[in-house]
C-alpha cells in the first residue's frame, strides 16, 4: 500500500467504479484483514505474513460475527456483499487501486465457495435445530 495516497478519493473512485459496493464495506475489508492478521499471530506465534484469501475469509466471518453479531448479515446486504466471491471482488478492487497487496498464488477464484451466509452469519444466534429457511426441503419417501 502507498503511504501517500489520498483514501478517501481512492474509495470514491472505487465505489464510482463498482457502485455494488458501499464504501463501508471497503473499510470493513481493511479492518477484518487486521484482525486476521492480529488472530493469526496470536494463534500461531509468528512474524506478520500474508494472509491467503480462505484464512480472510475466515477473519471476515469472525469479524463480522464480533462487530455486528446477529445483524451481520443485515450490514452486509446494505453494503451490497450477499456472497463470498463479493468478498474477493472487494479485496481485488482494492489490491487494484494499489490500497492492499497480493502475490502471484492470490486470486478471486480463493473466495468462491467459502461458506453460505445463513450458516456463517445468522444460524449462531438461532435455537439449535433451526434449519436454512432457503435450503431445499428434503424430498420425502413414498
Amino acid at each position: 500500500m502507498h503511504k501517500n495516497l489520498d483514501i478517501d478519493a481512492v474509495l470514491d473512485d472505487l465505489v464510482a467504479k463498482d457502485p455494488r459496493f458501499r464504501r463501508d464495506a471497503y473499510h470493513f475489508i481493511r479492518d477484518a484483514l487486521d484482525h486476521t492478521q492480529r488472530s493469526l499471530l496470536k494463534s500461531q506465534k509468528s512474524q506478520p505474513r500474508h494472509v491467503s484469501g480462505q484464512e480472510l475469509l475466515e477473519g471476515i466471518r469472525q469479524f463480522a460475527l464480533e462487530q455486528f453479531g446477529p445483524m451481520a448479515r443485515v450490514v452486509f446486504d446494505e453494503w451490497g456483499v450477499q456472497r463470498c466471491e463479493d468478498f474477493g471482488d472487494l479485496v481485488f478492487n482494492m489490491i487494484e487501486a494499489n490500497l492492499l497487496g497480493k502475490t502471484d498464488k492470490d486470486s478471486r477464484e480463493d473466495f468462491k465457495g467459502g461458506y453460505d451466509f445463513f450458516d456463517a452469519f445468522e444460524k449462531p444466534f438461532l435455537p439449535e435445530g433451526t434449519a436454512n429457511p432457503r435450503a431445499e426441503p428434503e424430498a420425502k419417501a413414498p
